[in-house]
């Protein structure tokens, strides 16, 4: 994955094939886009990401929720996967080894 405009755009698409009710780490998705150090431009492509993007079924490595969610934070990064049927663990973190996608593809 390279570093040029096209790499926001792969991650995007990524993002949008993650189903409904399960989620996807940054790291996850920086593997599926071709380099596992960029998980921190996953975060920053999810920031920037346009409207039709799920960016809420994008979780950190631990399960947990972004701070910098808009509008409120991680109440409603909570909110959005609870609606969708997301379970979390009693710690608040979100239950990956019961919602962790698992793409139907190989990692490059």
């Amino acid at each position: 994955m390279s570093m040029d405009g096209g790499t926001f755009a792969r991650i995007w698409a990524l993002a949008r094939q993650i189903p409904r009710g399960q989620v996807a780490t940054y790291g996850q998705l920086a593997r599926l886009a071709g380099n596992p150090r960029l998980a921190r431009t996953v975060g920053y492509a999810m920031a920037a990401a346009p409207p039709d993007v799920p960016c809420h079924r994008v979780v950190n490595r631990s399960g947990g929720l972004s701070a910098a969610f808009s509008p409120a934070g991680r109440q409603s990064h909570r909110l959005l996967l609870e609606l969708e049927g997301v379970p979390f663990r009693p710690d608040g973190t979100v239950a990956l080894e019961r919602c962790l996608w698992r793409p139907p593809f190989p990692a490059p």
